[in-house]
């Protein structure tokens, strides 16, 4: 059955929500058979584990989600409405393909952004999976805004103001980043059996 043309999402709002259900799966497959022992294993003290990579994206997801609010609330104040495709900045640009895996450029997450949770797995999957249905409903609330001209504060640097669609590419870079960073641990030698 189709969708009514009213209801449809605007091209670069449906390549984004379909990210985010990916990156959920991707999650899911990468942690269910894990053991809580291999979910929390370090390949090293200052490394971290696939808690941690997964704890930090909720950490960023918390913090994050916020300041999409604001940004689409104030784009529909503005009438910031646009058909696509949009083309973002160069900063914008710049940030999103830094922060794509492999990692390149090695930096040290804020302090409000580390990982300190001793939540379950179970806790740290969940909190996971809504997180990107909260970003698939705020791709939902942006659907029509003009991504290129909408503009989003930075939860790290609030003067740091992207395009909302660079705002988006930046949270699926940041969560695929993670993934592959997880991935890694995995894939350590002494990873336990």
């Amino acid at each position: 059955m189709a969708i009514p043309s009213h209801l449809a999402l605007a091209p670069a709002i449906d390549d984004f929500r379909r990210q985010f259900e990916q990156l959920s799966a991707d999650a899911d497959a990468l942690a269910g058979p894990l053991s809580d022992a291999q979910f929390r294993w370090r390949p090293a003290p200052e490394t971290w584990s696939v808690s941690d990579c997964l704890e930090h994206l909720n950490i960023t997801a918390r913090l994050y989600l916020p300041t999409l609010d604001e940004g689409i609330s104030e784009a529909m104040h503005r009438g910031l409405y646009a058909e696509g495709p949009y083309r973002y900045n160069l900063l914008g640009r710049l940030l999103v393909k830094t922060t794509e895996p492999p990692a390149r450029l090695r930096l040290k997450a804020p302090r409000p952004f580390q990982p300190e949770s001793n939540r379950t797995r179970q806790g740290i999957m969940a909190a996971f999976r809504a997180y990107q249905v909260q970003y698939i409903d705020r791709l939902r609330q942006a659907n029509g805004l003009d991504l290129a001209r909408a503009r989003v504060s930075s939860p790290a640097a609030r003067w740091l103001r992207l395009p909302l669609g660079s705002a988006f590419a930046l949270m699926t870079a940041h969560e695929r980043r993670h993934l592959w960073q997880a991935r890694r641990v995995v894939a350590s030698p002494g990873f336990p059996g």
